[in-house]
């Protein structure tokens, strides 16, 4: 069968890639390893961590505010077999949808490892043994993904040393939990069975958390998710954690250099990700990894060869479902002949942690590190009627302006809803707006959004009304 394009890989990236690139007149196929579509994001990722954010978070709520908000519960338990039923009803049926869209837009889908013969021909051969087919492309885009990343010191039997996969399903509410790494994946999953009664202490080797955000929302977060009862030890290298007996010993350096012993039921290992490029074939055709094993690509995203494409996180950036889904449109238009325009610097960062935490734009410590004169704002959710009335006054909004200009630079916040909120931030700078452009638009009146504009008041010239 010969198609226009071909996509290897259902994650976000590669099924929007594919629906656009039909929607552009193409015929389009689509090779997924798997037997189910959607990728890590969809199937041990983004749907079902957050499916067990929700339920733990009415869970905490439950045993923890209920009583205050006139709400009062017997004999409040965990069912966590429940739990995870309904996580994977909400994977099932979000897989669901986008095997309907794959039959909409008439993309066909093949099953098994996809591989290069030649820039032009790819084999698809079933995990599970079968005949290998053959089919033949124009142009190919390569959305395959990452994989967790396990540090050598860690010795993962996926058992009690484990990573996020199988963090997802465990069939019981650990007593204790140890985390190594303070990022994304690490501090939502742990902030799950935190919920849940768990006592979760985070190993962290960089001195703070989510080091990659601004350095405010780090700072607020420790605070939140200490008053949570999550334990974190910063500055800490682990160089060994195995499993002995019912148990996890992990020995780390602490910041003086002495070795520290951590025991818990379980060791989740959340030390990044890693491009997964396995099986591909692109020794075959000549495409070029960089020294982190990422595939190559120029400004177009395509690959050393000619006709060859890649997106998401196989290539460089942050590893971002909505990245992956913004390259995936972008390569699509530029393989119609469009000319698309992707603005890295405003894809938005999430952590869905309660509260969230969302940041887009430039950081604090980047404008510094660029010498870049700027004017800060900030207001906190406790100065909020709405915030106070869901009883969410942890966190605060902080936005960043040009000194001169007063143009937006960066918007970061902890609070309720941040992870929808940031939309707004994300518009703005998109147009370019000043902090006195959002200052002077109506905000409804009582809402969480009406920190951001009180946040763009203290911006300009601290002007905020309700602190």
């Amino acid at each position: 069968m010969k198609y226009d394009v071909t996509v290897i890989g259902s994650g976000p990236g590669g099924y929007v890639a594919a629906i656009r690139a039909t929607q552009l007149g193409f015929k389009t196929a689509i090779i997924e390893k798997y037997n189910s579509l959607g990728g890590t994001c969809l199937n041990v990722g983004c749907i079902p961590s957050k499916a067990l954010l929700d339920s733990s978070e009415h869970y905490h709520n439950a045993e923890k505010t209920f009583k205050t908000h006139g709400i009062e519960l017997d004999n409040l338990k965990v069912n966590l077999t429940q739990m995870m039923k309904r996580k994977t009803e909400v994977v099932s049926q979000t897989v669901e949808g986008i095997n309907f869209l794959m039959k909409k837009n008439k993309i066909d889908v093949y099953t098994g490892v996809g591989s290069f013969v030649d820039k032009n021909t790819i084999n698809i051969t079933p995990r599970e043994g079968g005949d290998t087919q053959q089919i033949t492309s124009d142009k190919v885009i390569i959305a395959t993904g990452s994989k967790p990343v396990v540090i050598p010191p860690t010795k993962y039997d996926k058992k009690r040393v484990i990573t996020s996969t199988e963090a997802l399903k465990l069939e019981e509410v650990p007593k204790t939990m140890a985390v190594i790494g303070g990022g994304v994946i690490g501090l939502e999953l742990g902030s799950v069975y935190a919920r849940l009664g768990t006592k979760v202490t985070v190993i962290e080797y960089m001195p703070s958390l989510i080091p990659t955000m601004d350095v405010t929302l780090g700072r607020e977060l420790g605070k939140v998710l200490r008053k949570q009862g999550m334990k974190c030890l910063f500055k800490h290298e682990v160089v060994n954690a195995e499993t002995v007996g019912d148990e996890v010993v992990i020995k780390a350096k602490n910041p003086k250099g002495k070795e520290v012993e951590i025991k818990a039921d379980y060791c989740l290992v959340s030390v990044g990700r890693k491009p997964y490029t396995e099986g591909l074939g692109l020794e075959n055709i000549g495409v070029k990894l960089d020294d982190r094993g990422r595939i190559e690509v120029n400004g177009d995203l395509e690959t050393s060869v000619s006709g060859i494409y890649a997106i998401g996180d196989v290539v460089k950036g942050a590893m971002l479902a909505h990245k992956a889904e913004e390259e995936g449109v972008f390569v699509a238009e530029k393989i119609a002949g469009q000319k698309p325009h992707i603005n890295y610097l405003l894809i938005p960062g999430v952590v869905y942690t309660w509260p969230e935490v969302a940041g887009v734009g430039h950081t604090e410590q980047e404008l510094k590190e660029q010498g870049r004169k700027f004017k800060s704002g900030s207001f906190p959710f406790r100065a909020s009627g709405r915030a106070r009335a869901s009883m969410d006054i942890d966190g605060l909004i902080k936005v960043l302006a040009d000194a001169e200009t007063d143009e937006i630079l960066g918007v970061h916040m902890i609070g309720p809803r941040a992870a929808d909120m940031i939309a707004e931030a994300v518009v703005a700078m998109e147009y370019r707006a000043s902090a006195e452009d959002i200052s002077r638009m109506s905000h409804a009146h009582p809402t969480f959004t009406e920190a951001i504009k009180e946040a763009c008041l203290a911006a300009t010239d601290n002007r905020a009304i309700h602190i």
